[in-house]
């Protein structure tokens, strides 16, 4: 049977069919891309810093208690690979436990990148030995020696006769890079030390070796460690806030220009009442 437009209502059933077909798909497809779109908005992603981490693990988790509509992922790597991220896009900020060098700031600025640079607290760099050294204090010039390959036996700065067994971070870490410029004035690191990718490992291998010596976090400090003071001063809290102990150092959140959106929200938290809180709970010094 034909109808005035001399189709059949059989092809105008098909055509109506295929109508609310595409029709659905369509609206589909519009759903799917704004959930994805929502998904980008509200995701947020930390990368970098392993001594940085213990801050950003804790203050994602009380974040998104309080803002369930933000998800944040944590990962480590290290200082470099969360600047290197923030440069490549991959990450919305960057946890750092040293400053940015020129070379990254020049990538960054190829890349249409803007590095902005957010302190969040302050660490020190604690010199650690095995509890049975009876070695307890060294100068700032007696860990370079060390380091350096000067020294090679804890005979030679007042211990038992003993080859010095040298740990050191691995060259990707804002931890090595700073101890690098605050212990041993950019000196290469002698070419015998172990490394590590982070500072919980180097705790671990000093506290099984009698003779070893390793640098680390000040929250990664514990008793199966023996901390050993730098020009007279320990490495605590209250050295590092008070700015005598001689290997501190700011902690940092650098961002892709100044904060804004859900990545101002979480900063705006880190630095706010219980952002600094919680930096002191785990072992940091809040910054003022």
């Amino acid at each position: 049977m034909n109808n005035p437009q001399g189709t059949t209502l059989q092809e105008d059933g098909m055509k109506a069919c295929r109508r609310l077909f595409q029709g659905i798909l369509a609206a589909v497809f519009i759903a799917l891309a704004g959930a994805q779109v929502f998904s980008a908005d509200q995701g947020l992603t930390v990368k970098g810093s392993t001594t940085v981490l213990p801050i950003v693990q804790v203050t994602s988790e009380e974040f998104m208690d309080r803002n369930p509509g933000i998800a944040i992922s944590v990962q480590g790597g290290g200082s470099g690979v969360g600047i290197a991220s923030l440069i490549d896009g991959t990450t919305d900020i960057a946890s750092s436990s040293r400053k940015i060098k020129a070379e990254e700031a020049a990538k960054a600025q190829a890349a249409g990148v803007t590095p902005h640079e957010n302190v969040i607290a302050m660490d020190g760099i604690a010199v650690v030995v095995h509890p049975s050294n009876p070695v307890s204090r060294l100068t700032r010039a007696q860990v370079k020696a060390i380091y350096t390959g000067r020294i090679s036996d804890w005979s030679e700065i007042g211990g038992r006769k003993a080859r010095i067994v040298v740990v050191s971070r691995d060259s990707s870490s804002g931890t090595f890079e700073a101890f690098e410029e605050l212990a041993l004035d950019k000196a290469r690191v002698r070419p015998d030390a172990l490394t590590s990718a982070s500072n919980q490992t180097i705790a671990q291998i000093v506290a099984q070796t009698p003779g070893a010596i390793g640098y680390v976090g000040l929250v990664y400090l514990t008793k199966k460690v023996k901390t050993v003071e730098i020009d007279g001063v320990k490495c605590t809290e209250a050295t590092v806030a008070g700015g005598t102990y001689p290997l501190s150092r700011p902690l940092y959140l650098y961002t892709n220009g100044a904060p804004r959106g859900n990545v101002k929200k979480y900063l705006d938290f880190v630095m706010g009442g219980q952002g600094r809180k919680i930096v002191r709970e785990e072992g940091f010094v809040p910054v003022k």
